[in-house]
């Protein structure tokens, strides 16, 4: 392997380890504010502080899911680098065609509906849409 073509698999590797600090980070986040306004509810009990932190959790799913997707794109061209796959393209040194990797497991709505997305976020948001409903129709106190 040329120095080149390793210096390059150093690069897009870096660029993974970032994406993926960055989904972590989203993660924390989003249980950060989550529970501070439940906190901020149950002091001052307004069903919009769960609403709006239903809308906080979608957001944060799909920017995760945004990273995912630059994730797996950039996994895309180390593959190809490094020559564990093949694609119809040839990628030059230190060149990173990310928007060339666009179908299958590369699909925006493929990552929003990835298991690891949806059993995170997807629970959080189902236990904020059942306590909405739970406290719109008097089942909760």
């Amino acid at each position: 392997m040329t120095e080149e073509k390793r210096q390059h698999l150093e690069f897009i590797q870096n660029i993974i380890n970032r994406l993926s600090t960055n989904s972590i980070q989203l993660k924390a986040i989003t249980i950060t504010l989550t529970a501070g306004l439940l906190a901020i509810y149950s002091t001052s009990p307004k069903i919009f502080l769960i609403y709006l932190a239903s809308i906080q959790v979608v957001f944060f799913w799909l920017l995760d899911s945004y990273y995912l997707q630059q994730e797996r794109k950039f996994r895309g061209v180390y593959n190809d680098v490094s020559g564990i796959t093949t694609s119809n393209f040839t990628i030059k040194d230190y060149e990173m065609p990310i928007e060339k990797y666009k179908e299958d497991k590369y699909n925006f709505f493929r990552c929003i509906f990835s298991l690891s997305k949806l059993l995170f976020f997807g629970s959080i948001f189902l236990i904020l849409i059942l306590t909405i409903v739970g406290l719109e129709y008097n089942c909760i106190n």
